[in-house]
């Protein structure tokens, strides 16, 4: 009934987002958002009209086909390294990887995935016991690399890396 979405992220546009809802909602909405928000701004309206008229395109149905691809290389170059995927694969963009069998919690991960140059997300799991600060697993996804240029080689690279950093992190107890 009600969705709700990024434009900045798979979508290529100006960071914000957008609610799409059924009619009967439109009201609701429209009490609750000029409350919740700033006003609006032309240049990022106009910005995000262009990012969906691109996202009508073949080119850009293209890209969703390649951020696809490039995420299942990941996911099977992480598999093929023993890491646990939280959904075995994947069908998107993303996928979350579970590093309970590491013993590295997310924070940590992210900290170090970050010092190397790879942005990921600390992420919680189904029954994480880690909480939502350190977390039990990790996100990434492909949208932003797939823009860059990059394919399934990049992707076997760059997974072979976060498998590496992951592997040789050691995590002191206090």
């Amino acid at each position: 009934d009600i969705v709700t979405t990024t434009t900045h992220k798979t979508l290529r546009g100006p960071r914000g987002g957008l609610v799409l809802a059924k009619k009967e909602y439109a009201n609701t909405l429209n009490k609750a958002c000029p409350l919740m928000m700033g006003g609006p701004l032309p240049h990022v309206i106009a910005a995000k009209a262009i990012a969906l008229k691109e996202a009508m395109t073949i080119s850009f149905r293209k890209y969703a086909h390649k951020v696809v691809e490039n995420a299942r290389t990941l996911a099977e170059v992480f598999q093929r390294n023993g890491l646990r995927l939280l959904t075995g694969g994947t069908d998107n963009h993303m996928l979350i990887i579970d590093l309970t069998s590491l013993g590295v919690p997310g924070r940590i991960a992210e900290d170090m995935l970050t010092s190397v140059g790879i942005a990921v997300n600390r992420n919680t799991i189904p029954s994480d016991a880690s909480g939502q600060w350190k977390t039990s697993g990790i996100r990434l996804g492909t949208p932003a690399l797939t823009t860059l240029g990059m394919g399934s080689a990049e992707m076997e690279e760059v997974a072979n890396i976060i498998v590496k950093v992951l592997r040789n992190i050691t995590v002191r107890s206090n």
